[in-house]
């Protein structure tokens, strides 16, 4: 879900070089097009067998006893001399015959679209925007009429390549600047990022933006496909489990005024229509093969032209008629909602509640957090700076009742069973889903920065350690790390289960009182440089995990008999993320977070600020979310108080 270090998604831009006159159909007009470093940005490296077998390794050695180990290392050496130096020798051969593309492109796709698990608390994730600075500017109305209408010139500022390209500049004074931009958009795309990388800037891969708008994951049989309509001009809205759709883009290609949005959307807020017996939105929270299933019987029983209207719109937006009580009601609602509020299966869901708090929850096979916090970034930006209306604005005098369209679906005996069943399932999986959140308020990476340690190295440390106090053990960990500076990069694991961190941590549960302030401080600084190292080799495409998923993929696509290295039970353990870590921090963002991966895991949002560090953590019954917090609370005071030379309290 993250950005992370080389990749923080750049913050939105403001709105410049077009007329202001009536509502603005862009956010800005870049001077360098939107795709210009496209086709010039570096290729995704295989990494060599043998880095990925030490790292494989390396990551591996904590979580394993010494006989483990060496059943492990001993797989993973005749691996590396037979059966997986021929498929590197494929993979590597594949890549270089398919250069418009990565070599995880294919793989990663069909993992996602494969998948059979529902989408909602496996895949989905959220991420909530911050409130509107202006109080009066959170009514609900309002601020849905300001972030669709903002949504809608991110989308046209995009497709007319008028969007600012996605650059992450190492030093801004030279590559962030009007000349720099007025020399770059004059370099042929072809080359153009070996230019923007001789002044430290580096591009990044735009490939998955498109996928944001008038898209969805259709449930297929087996594998599920994604379809994009770019044609379509209309928006989705969901209030009450009821579906609506009107026109935002005219026959001319333009918005619609900002006050027709307001006045259509004012109409359906304003609609007294019962939410319908059998809510359509469960399905999408289904298993994908019941899910297709349901869905075939939904086009022979007339519903083609309504579903049609659902996939095609140009995103889902979500009213939900109450406000929010506290950050877990938020985190609950943005992340699951109620199941018939929702959409599962579009792009992004913006989700806007009765007080205005607003936050998108969205579908996870079309890409990853750098496109969609971009988007947020913008949006926010846009709709809190430059709102297209004020609380005092007038709707439009339209006749909405003829614009706005409410969808009817058909429904026979075995759909209205199909959405009984989707609901029981659905109810009783959010049921047994725990929030938990803490914000530490001692210090964040300003203080940490100071002390030269990483404060992202420092948050997972505090992770390692709350599990060790908790569970007195060493787990598998993930840790989400993009890989967008390279053509089509997706994500790759950091794995901040380490040697160090187990010693540090053990240290610090364990073995307090044998070890002085200074042998702490050591420690700490060991854990940090090596995090510091994974994260690099992650970002630049040198991790393992995605490189041994790539040659277990293609084993499997040639009918080979899988190779014994992934039959160790080691292997399995490793890919059992009991901790699944993601972060970001942004100006827009409140909180993101998003499910376990795993039914005996936890499902770890955190955000590292100035001065505190959030961390929002959600668990199935097997784990006690509330629990690993105050670990994860303890754990970061004992370092922060090591760090600045303070006694530990016990």
């Amino acid at each position: 879900m993250a950005a992370r270090q080389l990749l923080r998604a750049a913050p939105g831009r403001g709105r410049r070089g077009y007329s202001s006159a009536g509502a603005a159909e862009f956010l800005h007009r870049s001077i360098v097009p939107t795709m210009h470093y496209q086709r010039s940005l570096p290729r995704l490296p295989v990494p060599k067998l043998e880095d990925t077998v030490v790292r494989y390794l390396n990551a591996q050695k904590p979580l394993l006893n010494d006989d483990q180990f060496r059943k492990t290392e001993e797989l993973a050496h005749a691996f590396e001399k037979g059966i997986g130096r021929e498929l590197h020798e494929q993979l590597v051969a594949q890549d270089n015959q398919n250069k418009h593309t990565s070599y995880i492109t294919g793989p990663w796709f069909d993992m996602y679209l494969k998948a059979r698990e529902p989408v909602v608390l496996n895949f989905n994730a959220f991420m909530s925007f911050n409130p509107d600075p202006k109080p009066e500017y959170n009514d609900q109305l309002t601020r849905a009429t300001n972030m669709t209408v903002s949504a809608i010139r991110f989308m046209k500022t995009f497709r007319a390549g008028y969007l600012e390209p996605e650059v992450f500049h190492l030093n801004p004074e030279k590559s962030d600047t009007e000349l720099f931009k007025k020399i770059i958009r004059f370099v042929p795309s072809s080359v153009s990022w070996f230019g923007a990388y001789m002044v430290n800037a580096y591009p990044l891969d735009m490939s998955q933006y498109f996928r944001l708008f008038n898209s969805t994951r259709v449930p297929k049989l087996e594998k599920d496909e994604l379809y994009t309509d770019e044609k379509a001009k209309h928006l989705l809205v969901l209030r009450n489990g009821n579906f609506y759709v009107f026109d935002v883009i005219d026959r001319d290609g333009n918005m619609l005024k900002p006050s027709e949005i307001q006045a259509h959307l004012k109409y359906i807020l304003s609609d007294n229509s019962p939410a319908p017996a059998f809510p359509l939105g469960y399905l999408s929270s289904e298993n994908r093969d019941t899910w297709a299933l349901l869905r075939k019987n939904l086009l022979e029983n007339g519903n083609e032209e309504a579903l049609q209207k659902v996939d095609s719109a140009v995103f889902c937006l979500s009213l939900d008629d109450f406000p929010i009580k506290d950050f877990v009601h938020l985190s609950h609602t943005m992340l699951h909602g109620d199941g018939a509020n929702r959409w599962y299966d579009k792009s992004f869901n913006l989700i806007i509640t009765k007080d205005g708090t607003a936050g998108i929850n969205f579908e996870h096979s079309w890409g990853d957090g750098v496109a969609v916090l971009r988007f947020q970034n913008e949006v926010f930006k846009d709709s809190t700076n430059s709102p297209a209306i004020s609380p005092q604005s007038q709707p439009a005098s339209v006749d909405s009742s003829k614009a706005v369209q409410k969808l009817d679906f058909k429904l026979n005996d075995a759909l209205k069973a199909g959405i009984t069943k989707a609901k029981q399932k659905f109810d009783a999986t959010v049921e047994s889903l725990s929030i938990n959140m803490i914000q530490f308020q001692k210090g964040g990476k300003e203080l940490l920065k100071q002390k030269k340690v990483s404060p992202d190295g420092v948050a997972q440390l505090a992770f390692q350690m709350a599990f060790l106090r908790q569970y007195n053990q060493t787990v598998a960990t993930y840790e989400s790390c993009s890989t967008a500076a390279f053509k089509h990069g997706r994500t790759e694991t950091i794995r901040p289960a380490s040697v160090h961190t187990k010693k540090c941590s053990e240290a610090f549960v364990k073995e307090l009182s044998k070890h002085s302030t200074e042998e702490l401080q050591k420690l700490i600084v060991e854990c940090s440089k090596y995090h510091g190292r994974l994260t690099r080799e992650a970002a630049m495409g040198q991790g393992f995990d995605r490189h041994l998923f790539g040659l277990r993929y293609l084993a499997l696509s040639k009918g080979l008999a899988l190779p014994d290295f992934y039959q160790d039970p080691a292997y399995a353990r490793l890919n059992h993320n009991i901790i699944s870590t993601s972060t970001l921090v942004s100006p827009a963002v409140q909180l993101g977070g998003f499910g376990p991966v795993v039914s005996d895991g936890f499902g770890l949002g955190y955000q590292v600020h100035d001065d505190w560090i959030g961390c929002n953590v959600s668990s199935y019954p097997t784990r006690n979310g509330e629990e690993f917090l105050r670990c994860i609370y303890k754990s970061l005071e004992d370092i922060f108080n090591v760090l600045t030379g303070k006694k530990i309290g016990t």
